[in-house]
């Protein structure tokens, strides 16, 4: 064996074990990966995404709100239907846009594709999988959110100057739920268990004040309702878009980024103990 055939297991083991061993600064790189595999692939299955929230504020916002007439806002302000439902469709998309691709593409590409093994078998370190996964679901809860957005603008749901923030806000929606979606696809090991993710989305999605206000419920149930990481979502982004800002909006904030740190950590210590431990 040559000098060069010996030295270069030694000096992997080494980049394993020390810094390299979990972030090598190259997280583009699987963002781009992941880009040109949308493009050439399921575009179009990207693209139909942003349809949905758009169909859902046609039929309940403007059809059905025609009959509702009008709802209070936070701070006890009259506002039409659309434009108490409309926020909340914004932060749904986000999140589905977000979780869909930080689940059901991550499940393929641990389980089938292997992909995950082969780029940890370079410089890659698990913490640039998991910020380059991370950052493709969050381009794709952005593109939704934006284009909702400018729907939300051009139909006059846009109700005050806060509802510049609800672009940032919705960014930190999707990201929050596409660092804690990889982590918890990471267990996930059939198809059968992965439905677990569309079984607990729905009546989150339902019940997250999305579309009739929180004190409909009993108060212990609204207790539990906002403890959900969407009514975070929904509030902070229709207090925003409504103009109803007060202190709350920081508590919100401080929620989803607690809920982005802890998303991180998990699905980087879980792509280290799958591939490297």
């Amino acid at each position: 064996m040559t000098g060069v055939d010996v030295e270069a297991p030694v000096q992997a083991s080494a980049r394993r074990r020390g810094v390299g061993s979990l972030y090598a600064g190259n997280g583009r790189s699987v963002v781009y990966r992941g880009w040109l595999a949308t493009k050439s692939t399921n575009w179009l299955v990207v693209v139909s995404g942003v349809f949905e929230p758009i169909f859902y504020l046609l039929s309940l916002g403007i059809g059905l709100g025609a009959f509702v007439g009008t709802v209070s806002a936070g701070d006890g302000r009259s506002i039409s239907y659309a434009a108490f439902i409309a926020p909340a469709l914004l932060a749904t998309a986000a999140m589905n846009g977000a979780v869909y691709d930080s689940t059901w593409n991550v499940f393929f590409k641990i389980r089938f594709a292997r992909l995950y093994e082969g780029m940890l078998a370079t410089s890659l370190g698990p913490l640039d999988v998991a910020f380059g996964e991370i950052a493709l679901a969050l381009l794709r809860g952005a593109g939704y959110a934006v284009a909702f957005m400018i729907v939300m603008q051009f139909v006059g749901l846009n109700l005050s100057w806060w509802a510049l923030l609800a672009l940032p806000a919705v960014l930190l929606v999707a990201f929050a739920f596409a660092s804690f979606g990889m982590g918890i696809t990471s267990y996930m090991k059939s198809f059968q268990q992965m439905d677990i993710i569309n079984f607990v989305m729905l009546p989150m999605f339902l019940l997250s004040g999305t579309f009739y206000p929180l004190s409909v419920y009993p108060q212990g149930v609204q207790v539990v309702i906002q403890a959900l990481p969407l009514w975070q979502s929904v509030d902070l982004v229709r207090s925003l878009t409504t103009g109803a800002v007060d202190v709350g909006v920081l508590w919100h904030v401080l929620y989803l980024g607690v809920m982005t740190v802890l998303g991180m950590i998990l699905t980087t210590r879980r792509l280290r103990a799958l591939f490297l431990d």
